[in-house]
């Protein structure tokens, strides 16, 4: 009978998420047009790198091509400590993704540009936030396979920055949101060749609040279906905007319960790969990330997970006060 319950309790309101008035085009701020691509109406600011050493900042950037015809690079930010450091004291190396639902912002925007300059400072760590293609008019796999080409390009090492100061032997991929997202797949890929990426050497993911889905809604999507940051309705929009055409969301880039990659993850497990992954109660993914972080332990990989109370989804882009909590432990993951 709890069963039966559960089940007419979740149709009421999976029928009201439907019925909903919400417009998440509007909301998001786009329009999609008639070829397919998105008019992006949100004014977003950017920020330029800056590594002028006559400047009084304590993270040096700048911004490296890797694909031209995709228009994908790389932005590099270097601790202005690893400047003066011996030049045996080399720091790790964390590649990043941002997020944005796979069809929004830029390593340029604002938001994620100050968020890897404060991240680069606290955790004492070479950051890469990777620029990859954006959706509807690169649909995933593009950024897996942006995210991938990345890592390529890191390994050569032909960057001066990272020759001379990164650690090959300590890199973590690491992402928020859909970048969290996309280090997961990122993830299993290099699992996959990692003889290839050689001298890099993986020690585990780092996946906050990453963005998953699934046909079925969660609890956590049905407790907090109008929620002002993230609502279930806009998760579907983005998904549908970013997932091949005629897929939905039980698709395996959406819900890795059902895509049956125990062969990848038996890689990361034998690895020895650790996965750290975060998340808050008061995020409607929150559900999505404890079903990660079970499926991860079922499978036997070394999982570190660390869930708080009732915040929302991203709040660690807009409270310093919670970016410090999450890169203290971050440091902590890498360098235990």
């Amino acid at each position: 009978m709890e069963d039966l319950q559960v089940a007419k309790d979740q149709h009421k309101l999976q029928s009201a998420a439907l019925n909903s008035s919400m417009d998440a085009y509007q909301r998001l701020q786009i329009v999609l047009n008639p070829e397919g691509k998105l008019t992006r109406l949100l004014e977003v600011s950017e920020s330029p790198p800056a590594s002028d050493l006559s400047l009084p900042i304590p993270v040096l950037s700048k911004d490296i091509p890797i694909n031209q015809s995709n228009n994908t690079w790389l932005r590099i930010y270097l601790p202005r400590e690893a400047l003066h450091n011996s030049s045996a004291t080399k720091l790790p190396l964390i590649v990043w993704y941002h997020g944005g639902g796979f069809i929004m912002f830029s390593a340029a925007s604002s938001i994620f540009h100050d968020f890897c300059v404060h991240m680069a400072t606290e955790i004492s760590a070479i950051i890469i936030s990777v620029e990859y293609r954006l959706a509807p008019e690169h649909r995933l796999p593009a950024a897996y396979d942006d995210a991938m080409e990345a890592l390529h390009w890191i390994k050569t090492g032909q960057e001066d920055w990272l020759r001379r100061y990164a650690d090959f032997s300590k890199c973590f991929i690491m992402g928020s949101s859909a970048g969290g997202n996309i280090a997961y797949h990122a993830g299993l890929r290099a699992a996959d060749e990692v003889d290839n990426l050689q001298p890099l050497k993986i020690g585990g993911l780092i996946l906050q609040q990453p963005f998953f889905g699934g046909i079925q809604r969660t609890g956590s999507e049905l407790r907090l279906l109008d929620d002002p940051v993230l609502p279930p309705c806009v998760s579907d929009l983005m998904w549908e905007l970013s997932l091949p055409v005629g897929a939905d969301r039980d698709h395996e880039y959406c819900n890795p319960r059902v895509c049956g990659e125990s062969t990848l993850l038996e890689k990361i497990r034998v690895l020895g790969w650790r996965v750290l992954v975060s998340g808050s109660y008061g995020d409607p993914l929150f559900d999505r990330q404890i079903e990660l972080v079970k499926m991860l332990e079922e499978k036997g990989v070394q999982v570190v997970d660390h869930f708080g109370g009732g915040d929302f989804h991203g709040v660690e882009l807009k409270e310093p006060s919670k970016a410090n909590a999450l890169f203290s432990i971050c440091k902590s993951f890498i360098h235990s």
